[in-house]
């Protein structure tokens, strides 16, 4: 099961968003779990398999004191090789059933952009269903414009857990939890102080205290 609703607060580092704000991944993962992150996402676009692997590896290493959780962004191979907590697919990645043949027990998440999307996703084995954007970003393409809550609204009411992804920040975190979401996934606001760790306790503070 997905670890919700204790981990509500679910930090992605994405190696193009680090590289652009000339920040080390992994000391950003660190970051995060020095704040109190139990729960993230590695996301690897334009490196290797290799440097895929090795940072996951460091970060999986980096989580193992703390009890945290790190999921891969869609590379099911690289998530058992890492011996990561799971994986998350897009809609052009591996279909769901085809990454829980490879991580198995593992936790498999998947994203959606539209009503239909999030039926499919519901029939599937995903242990978790992210619903974006939420909001407008320029972090990652995804075709789609901003659903603003009402995805995040109907997503939920589909019996499994619910991560809100696109845009947010400290301050629209708590509607998007008040929406149905388990989780909110925060990429680009992590780094908008330059103190990740501070940062990243600033949403367990607000999103975990209850």
């Amino acid at each position: 099961m997905f670890p919700l609703p204790a981990f509500r607060f679910y930090p992605i580092i994405d190696t193009e968003v680090c590289a652009s704000r000339g920040v080390d991944p992994h000391a950003a993962a660190v970051a995060c779990f020095r704040g109190g992150a139990r729960l993230l996402q590695v996301r690897v676009k334009g490196s290797t398999s290799a440097e895929f692997l090795s940072l996951a590896e460091h970060i999986v290493a980096a989580a193992a004191g703390t009890g945290a959780t790190v999921i891969v962004n869609d590379r099911a191979d690289i998530a058992r090789l890492a011996a990561a907590g799971g994986v998350h697919v897009g809609q052009e990645d591996l279909p769901v059933e085809s990454a829980r043949a490879i991580v198995g027990t593992g936790l498999v998440g998947v994203s959606t952009h539209q009503p239909r999307q999030v039926e499919e996703a519901l029939r599937t084995s995903a242990d978790y269903v992210a619903v974006g954007p939420v909001y407008g970003t320029l972090t990652k393409a995804t075709g789609s414009s901003p659903r603003g809550l009402d995805l995040v609204r109907y997503a939920a009411a589909g019996g499994k857990p619910v991560v809100g992804i696109g845009g947010i920040t400290l301050s629209t975190a708590p509607d998007v939890l008040e929406a149905g979401a388990a989780s909110v996934a925060v990429i680009s606001d992590l780094l908008s102080t330059g103190d990740i760790e501070a940062r990243a306790g600033e949403y367990v503070r607000i999103l975990e205290s209850g």
